[in-house]
């Protein structure tokens, strides 16, 4: 405002140049009033990405550093085509995806490793080197003598160079496909050296003859981007104080910090005769700065805790009015080592404002710039900045030193949002058949996949058929997980007819983070909680959780879905456990050639190989039920009268007006006496019934006595089960 009102009056009072003076004038009150522009040092990059601009500077990395480096080389988009489906006149899905490779300069100087790589903020390498995506990644360390990489090599031929005394990595088909088909925005952990960064480090080599013995504590890493070193320095020495000494052969950097021991004593002040030199009387001169503007309020760095992202720290004491000096330091360091750094930058600015003048009548070749001192009858330690050596005697140049912190504050880096670093997990796999539940065709076998995985990090599992030797795609199971695990120890034998209410199994999951809900008895009728146990389907009521893994299932209900036989037999101790919902994968039955021998292979992400299953419970789809309720009336003359009820594939409910639906094409049952698979007498019969005639009865009384009598329903495509109803005589 100042600025505006003192120009105006100026140019009424003096034209342009009154105008001018007015303005600077104004521009000096509002820096006294407002504060200048507060931003000091190399600006901090928030959200660097990686470009492939020519003449892009190349920067050096020290320490630790996240960086988003120069794309150097690339090849086009390779395109993949996958297709699935296309039997019994079902459309053909044919999938896409795109791979590329190509290389990113990180550092022009060496490196050790690269440790995390962020693709569009979330993790594309963990910090066990483990890409989160399909393809390869190669480092070179920049060394003198590397090679040059071999895919490169491939593409470009002798053209092609080492990129020595360059750091890159090189990605060999890297997988597009969660990136939009496109390469994403890259940053990577740049691993340059280990241990303590020291300033000799940063010396470009035309200082390498510099004497310079100045380590920089925990500064985890640093960046130089280019530009004059001077400045690099200059933002250096803000907040770790560094001296040098140009009088020697050459040049000496000191850090400042340091306190001597004993240090020296200046003589008396000497006086001088010329009238144009300071202290004429005394031979010092003391004076105070009173503006703080030298002072940092506040200090951006780059903050390890919050994956190198900037982060800011403030000094502590009352907030200045007018504009905040923020220093910007290209860094990184934890939130408590900033904290103390801008207490200590801010502490040493303001104690520094104090200086003093000082003449010695004697030349003291110890004393030069750094020289730590004491000045007699005043307090504290004083540091020479300069010295001159004049007519009246050395004057010597001062600012007051800073106590040295015992204690900081701890900072506070805040609740910044980390992507998760999860290794990609094993695939569990299990595949299967299931009863016909009514929807949809009768005629197709309901063929099911269960995939999952140990941890949330598992992006789904790609699904094969092994036809001969060869894998043919089939589909893919998405990234949603089953919930399955393994028995633990035996489960007895049911005749699965009533709920059990006493009875009860426990489940290891196959991860912790998977888990059961209870359900009514209401929900159990409408088909809750169904778990597929081995060959049989049961269901429970009650679910309890017994450490991370481990469930009890109480309350079930045995041999569900005409799985009564299975139920009969029990279950050992390791059976697979699979949860009904969902979460299931259904196969397309046209692409699998259905057999005793089908397998299905499927690959994930975190799979090494194949993992194949046998689809189980083969042919239950297309299998009839066993008929129920087996009747026998022994009649008067000695004939026999049997009677069974039918039940249909798909029916479960039994409806109280109707009756059960006829699935199959027709109504047949064979009868049997004897073993079902080499019996002694059969029949066939239309009619849930058949009568035995008293000869015939007579007769099997006579040559089987206490042979069984079963009953199977043909249907279309199989026989169910048998049902024994009684046994001859």
């Amino acid at each position: 405002m100042a600025t505006l009102v003192l120009g105006a009056i100026g140019t009424l009072v003096g034209g342009p140049v009154g105008g001018a003076i007015g303005a600077l004038a104004g521009r000096q009150i509002d820096s006294q009033i407002m504060g200048s522009s507060g931003r000091e040092g190399p600006r901090l990059k928030d959200l660097a990405l990686t470009t492939s601009s020519y003449g892009n500077p190349i920067a050096r990395h020290f320490g630790r550093m996240r960086t988003a480096g120069s794309i150097i080389w690339s090849t086009d988009l390779v395109e993949n085509r996958e297709s699935t489906g296309g039997g019994k006149g079902k459309p053909k899905t044919t999938t896409f995806s795109y791979t590329t490779s190509f290389a990113v300069a990180l550092s022009s100087r060496p490196i050790l490793n690269v440790g995390k790589i962020w693709a569009d903020g979330n993790l594309l390498r963990g910090a066990a080197s483990d890409l989160k995506v399909g393809g390869e990644i190669r480092v070179h360390n920049g060394r003198g003598a590397q090679s040059a990489d071999p895919l490169m090599v491939a593409a470009e031929g002798s053209r092609c160079p080492a990129f020595r005394h360059c750091a890159y990595v090189v990605f060999e088909d890297l997988d597009l496909s969660d990136f939009g088909n496109r390469i994403p925005a890259l940053t990577f952990e740049v691993i340059a050296d280990s241990g303590q960064i020291s300033l000799s480090q940063l010396l470009p080599p035309d200082m390498e003859d510099t004497q310079c013995d100045v380590i920089l504590p925990n500064l985890a890493g640093f960046s130089y981007e280019g530009g004059s070193f001077a400045s690099v320095l200059e933002t250096i020495d803000t907040l770790f104080p560094m001296d040098s000494d140009a009088g020697g052969d050459q040049l000496t950097i000191n850090n400042a910090a340091r306190r001597p021991v004993s240090p020296a004593i200046l003589p008396e002040a000497a006086i001088s005769w010329n009238d144009e030199d300071f202290g004429t009387q005394s031979g010092a001169r003391r004076a105070r700065q009173l503006s703080r503007d030298t002072a940092p309020d506040a200090l951006r760095y780059y903050d390890v805790s919050r994956d190198f992202q900037p982060g800011i720290q403030r000094a502590d004491g009352r907030a200045r009015t007018g504009r905040t000096r923020t220093m910007e330091f290209p860094g990184a360091m934890s939130a408590n080592d900033a904290r103390a750094l801008a207490n200590a930058g801010a502490q040493r600015a303001n104690w520094m404002r104090e200086t003093l003048a000082w003449r010695v009548a004697e030349l003291d070749p110890g004393l030069k710039p750094g020289s730590v001192v004491t000045v007699p009858k005043t307090a504290g330690l004083w540091s020479v900045t300069e010295w001159e050596w004049r007519e009246a005697g050395i004057e010597l140049q001062l600012v007051r030193l800073p106590p040295i912190q015992t204690t900081a504050p701890a900072g506070d880096f805040g609740q910044p949002w980390s992507a998760p670093d999860e290794s990609a997990r094993e695939t569990w796999f299990r595949a299967f058949e299931l009863p016909w539940d009514g929807t949809g065709s009768a005629d197709n076998p309901a063929i099911f996949a269960a995939a999952s995985a140990s941890g949330s990090n598992w992006s789904g599992a790609a699904l094969y058929i092994d036809n001969g030797g060869s894998l043919s795609p089939i589909q893919s199971t998405g990234s949603l997980r089953s919930i399955c695990g393994t028995l633990v120890g035996n489960l007895q034998s049911s005749e699965a007819v009533l709920l059990e209410p006493e009875v009860s199994l426990e489940i290891n999951l196959a991860a912790a983070d998977l888990q059961f809900r209870p359900a009514t008895v209401a929900d159990l009728a409408m088909g809750a909680n169904r778990l597929l146990l081995g060959d049989e389907i049961i269901q429970f009521a009650r679910a309890e959780q017994l450490d991370d893994r481990r469930w009890r299932l109480s309350g079930v209900l045995r041999g569900r879905g005409g799985t009564e036989l299975a139920a009969q037999g029990g279950h050992p101790a390791g059976t697979l456990a699979t949860l009904l919902d969902d979460s299931l994968t259904p196969l397309d039955s046209a692409s699998i050639p259905v057999a005793e021998t089908s397998v299905i292979s499927a690959i994930g992400r975190g799979d090494d190989e194949p993992v194949v299953a046998q689809v189980e419970n083969y042919g239950i789809t297309l299998r009839p039920l066993s008929p129920v309720h087996g009747r026998a009336r022994f009649t008067h003359d000695g004939g026999v009268a049997l009677g069974w009820t039918r039940r249909a594939r798909g029916s479960w409910l039994w409806r109280d007006e109707v009756g059960v639906p006829l699935v199959e094409q027709s109504e047949n049952y064979l009868i049997g006496v004897g073993p079902v698979l080499a019996p002694v007498a059969l029949w066939e019969s239309g009619q849930p019934e058949i009568f035995i005639s008293p000869a015939e009865h007579q007769s099997l009384k006579a040559s089987h006595h206490g042979s069984v009598v079963w009953v199977r329903q043909m249907g279309t495509y199989a026989q169910s089960d048998p049902l024994f109803i009684t046994q001859i005589g």
